[in-house]
């Protein structure tokens, strides 16, 4: 199980929010490139990371930031925020990102992510975030009728990289996060998923691993991470036994 500390990028700085909400931004860090550096050196494997401005634009905002990050690590990262087209898929893929998550146009438009998996297999996971187990989207700023569940399950067919599956409410939020959707999700689908949001202790992820063995492919954190409730040197490898 594969350990991803969060950079989300507000305005070129690494920041988190409270269960979504832009105007409850706290900054951690004005300097990306760092922070990815620093989380390397700790030994993880991945990053994710998130143009927060990219997402409730539909576009991507926050291009520098990412770029620093890049120029700053050896290890992958997972990006999303804003990328609604092939061609924004293509762009990003090119200048070195790993893998890109697609949320808002999964449920817009789900053929984006079928062409995207067949032209670039491995690469492409699809960002399912929840609020009451309704899908948002738009930087969850719109709850549609869809359950996470119904949603995953349209990609079960087109070699989708990974789901990611956040619950909104947990995020941010230091309250734990919804294992229970998380791993009703996991045993639904055969595609692997990863936990996100509200994941605020050593003593979640002791969860998250005794719970997801077998059914999780990594966790994602962020605030517990900043805050310094989480070591990501000892996360990484607590994940990884």
């Amino acid at each position: 199980m594969i350990f991803f500390p969060a950079i989300d990028l507000k305005d070129g700085q690494c920041v988190r929010l409270l269960r979504g909400d832009m105007d409850q931004a706290t900054v951690f860090s004005d300097d990306p490139g760092a922070q990815a550096a620093a989380f390397a050196a700790a030994g993880c494997q991945w990053l994710h990371v998130v143009d927060l401005n990219g997402a409730f634009e539909g576009r991507p905002v926050n291009a520098a930031a990412v770029e620093s990050i890049l120029a700053a690590i050896d290890i992958p990262i997972q990006m999303g925020g804003g990328i609604r087209d092939i061609e924004t898929v293509d762009a990003w893929l090119e200048r070195g990102v790993r893998r890109v998550i697609l949320g808002t146009a999964a449920l817009r438009d789900p053929n984006l992510v079928r062409h995207a998996c067949i032209k670039y297999p491995d690469r492409i996971a699809v960002g399912i975030d929840a609020r009451e187990g309704r899908v948002a989207v738009e930087g969850w700023a719109e709850v549609s009728d869809m359950t996470a569940q119904e949603l995953a399950q349209q990609f079960e067919d087109c070699g989708v990289a990974a789901i990611i599956y956040t619950d909104i409410m947990r995020d941010g939020a230091m309250e734990g996060p919804n294992l229970e959707a998380t791993a009703e999700l996991a045993a639904a689908i055969s595609t692997p998923v990863i936990a996100s949001g509200g994941v605020s202790s050593m003593d979640d992820l002791r969860r998250v691993r005794e719970i997801g063995a077998g059914k999780l492919a990594g966790v994602i954190s962020g605030r517990a991470v900043y805050d310094g409730r989480i070591d990501p040197a000892a996360a990484a490898a607590l994940l990884a036994e």
